[in-house]
């Protein structure tokens, strides 16, 4: 079992930047793909980024390649995405989601197995 903990969201002005962290409980992190998705209001669920178990690979939506950077800590059990030149659209819950053992990263919020209780980013124009 894994549990998801979420930090670091906030109000924050167009072309700043936050550092989301998501920190995670039990053995397999290590061996787990991460994810990171988003939701506004009205809108449903969206893949924003993802990286493997080994961090080798990671993965970006077109919407925010060159903004965003997915990053993890095994030591610390943690993912992190670095979010820069945030715009107004950007404005959403973000939800950190996690895939059982071995599995390779997925673009789709129904292959993740854990999630978080997800933090707020906020983007004034």
């Amino acid at each position: 079992q894994v549990q998801l903990v979420e930090s670091g969201g906030g109000l924050v002005q167009a072309g700043g930047s936050l550092r989301l962290s998501c920190a995670a409980s039990g053995r397999t992190f290590s061996s787990s793909a991460m994810g990171w998705f988003r939701q506004a209001p009205g809108k449903e669920r969206e893949f924003v980024a993802g990286i493997s178990w080994s961090a080798d690979n990671t993965y970006y939506a077109d919407s925010v390649k060159g903004r965003f950077t997915i990053s993890r800590d095994n030591a610390k059990k943690t993912v992190y995405l670095q979010v820069d030149s945030l715009k107004p659209e950007d404005t959403a819950v973000y939800y950190c989601a996690a895939r059982k053992l071995w599995r390779s990263v997925a673009t789709t919020a129904s292959a993740y197995d854990y999630w978080g209780q997800g933090t707020q980013v906020t983007v004034s124009s």
